[in-house]
């Protein structure tokens, strides 16, 4: 078999055939990767801007909560602060009540008749308390006559309700001031027991026990109290 050398033209004809293909084959290559590198490209720029979106929530999520807390504590704050003014304002009144009620103690005693019979009770009021057959008796010195009667008539009430007596003498030696309302102090024969019926103790309790009611009647009754025990 005889070979055939080629010619110049076919020798041109080929080497253009092989330039073709390795150009093709590279294009279709470089297409290849930019296709690739496209693709990767999108996830990438997917993933940032989902982390970017994830932070921005993530703060705005804080940002919320830290906003909520803030307002919740300044709703706290606010209503903490009124309750307190409305409940200042409210022991504010009672106290200018009994103030008020203190200050008209002294026109107990300028009913001569009224003061004699609420002494009388006072003292009666002790002697059974105290239920001892001696007993001192302390009082305003402007007081004494009216005491002194007092006694009598209370140690005479005392005699028939008990069937027994009881001796009970002014203590002149540690006078009540005279700037109180009036009222007595009944101590017993050691010294040691001592019942407070002035008129400004009296009120002192009054003030503790009566407080509530009175409270109740100025505010009404109170949401959140439970018990009344």
């Amino acid at each position: 078999m005889s070979q055939h050398a080629l010619s110049d033209q076919q020798v041109d004809n080929e080497l253009r055939k092989m330039t073709a293909f390795i150009k093709q084959e590279a294009m279709e290559k470089a297409r290849e990767i930019e296709i690739k590198a496209n693709e990767e490209f999108e996830i990438e720029k997917s993933k940032l801007v989902r982390q970017e979106t994830d932070a921005i929530d993530s703060q705005y999520e804080k940002k919320f909560k830290q906003a909520s807390l803030s307002q919740q504590i300044t709703r706290s704050t606010v209503s903490n602060k009124t309750r307190l003014k409305v409940l200042g304002s409210r022991q504010e009144l009672l106290d200018n009540i009994f103030e008020e009620a203190r200050k008209k103690l002294a026109d107990g005693v300028k009913d001569k008749s009224k003061y004699q019979t609420i002494l009388t009770n006072l003292l009666l009021e002790a002697f059974y308390a105290m239920n001892e057959p001696k007993v001192q008796v302390r009082a305003r010195k402007a007081d004494y006559d009216a005491v002194k009667k007092a006694i009598e008539a209370a140690s005479k009430e005392y005699k028939t309700q008990l069937g027994k007596d009881v001796s009970a003498q002014i203590d002149e030696s540690e006078p009540l001031p005279e700037g109180s309302a009036g009222g007595v102090i009944v101590v017993n024969g050691s010294g040691k027991i001592e019942i407070n019926n002035t008129f400004d103790a009296r009120l002192g309790l009054l003030e503790d026990s009566a407080a509530p009611m009175v409270r109740e009647a100025l505010f009404g009754k109170n949401a959140n109290r439970k018990f009344y025990d």
